[in-house]
C-alpha cells in the first residue's frame, strides 16, 4: 500500500517490479557490498566498496521514457512561495553553472571527474523561496520513479539540474534532458527524467528506500541500506 501511494502522489504509476528490482532488493537483504568500512571525503576520495569504472553504466527500471526537450517540464511546488512550472527552455533562462565531480553507484562502481552544465539547486531554491517549515525534498521522473533527500542534501553547493554531461546534451539512457545530481549521495538519489521536485516538511521514502535502501544515503558512510 505504502507503495501504491507514493506513486499516486508524486504524479505516475509505480514502476513494474522487475528481475532487476527483485535482484537488488535481495542485495538490501543480504547487505551486499558492505565492507563495515567509513571514510572521510576530505582524503578518501573512493568510498568504501567502491571500485572505479571508465565507462558510465545504465541503470535503470526497465524503462527510459522519451521526453523530447520540447514536451519536458518541471514541476516545483510545495512548502514554497513562489510554486513555479518550467519548461526546458525557461530552465535555461536560469544562471548556468558548471561542476565537476564523482559518481558513486550504490551498486559498488565510482566514475571520477564528470563534468555537468545546468542550473544550481540553489538557484532553483532562491526562486521558489522555501518556507521556513521546509526540510525535505521529494523527488519524482517521468517514468514513475520517486526518491527523498533532506532540503540540505539538495541545496548542496555542487548539486545541479543537470542538462549536459562532459559537454554534450543528457543522454535518454542517462536520464536527458534533465536530471538531478547530488555527488555527495549515491547516486540513485540523482533522479533521472526529472519530473517534479516537491518541497516539504515532512519526509517520504522513495522506490528504493521503501525496499530496502538507506534513507540518507551517504557513501563514505556506508549508508547502502537501511
Amino acid at each position: 500500500m505504502a507503495e501504491a501511494e507514493a506513486g499516486s502522489k508524486w504524479g505516475g504509476a509505480v514502476p513494474p517490479e522487475t528481475k532487476l528490482t527483485a535482484t537488488k532488493q535481495r542485495w538490501a537483504e543480504e547487505g551486499r557490498f558492505l565492507t563495515g568500512r567509513a571514510a572521510a571525503p576530505a582524503t578518501d576520495r573512493l568510498p568504501p566498496g567502491q571500485h572505479l569504472v571508465k565507462d558510465w553504466p545504465v541503470l535503470d527500471l526497465g524503462q527510459q521514457p522519451d521526453i523530447g526537450r520540447d514536451r519536458w517540464q518541471l514541476d516545483v511546488f510545495g512548502a514554497v512561495e513562489m510554486p513555479l512550472v518550467l519548461t526546458f527552455e525557461a530552465l535555461k533562462r536560469f544562471p548556468s553553472t558548471s561542476e565537476t565531480s564523482d559518481i558513486h553507484c550504490v551498486t559498488s562502481w565510482s566514475r571520477f571527474d564528470n563534468r555537468w552544465d545546468g542550473v544550481s539547486t540553489r538557484d532553483l531554491l532562491a526562486a521558489v523561496e522555501p518556507r521556513p517549515e521546509a526540510r525535505f525534498v521529494l523527488l519524482s521522473s517521468y517514468d514513475g520513479y520517486t526518491t527523498n533527500v533532506t532540503l540540505e542534501d539538495f541545496a548542496a553547493p555542487d548539486a545541479l539540474i543537470a542538462t549536459s554531461w562532459d559537454g554534450k546534451p543528457l543522454t535518454r539512457s542517462h536520464g536527458g534532458p534533465v536530471r538531478l545530481v547530488i555527488p555527495k549521495l549515491y547516486f540513485w538519489k540523482s533522479a533521472k527524467w526529472l519530473k517534479s521536485i516537491e518541497v516539504v516538511s515532512v519526509d517520504k521514502p522513495g522506490f528504493w528506500e521503501v525496499r530496502g535502501y538507506h534513507n540518507h544515503a551517504d557513501p563514505w558512510a556506508e549508508e547502502r541500506y537501511s
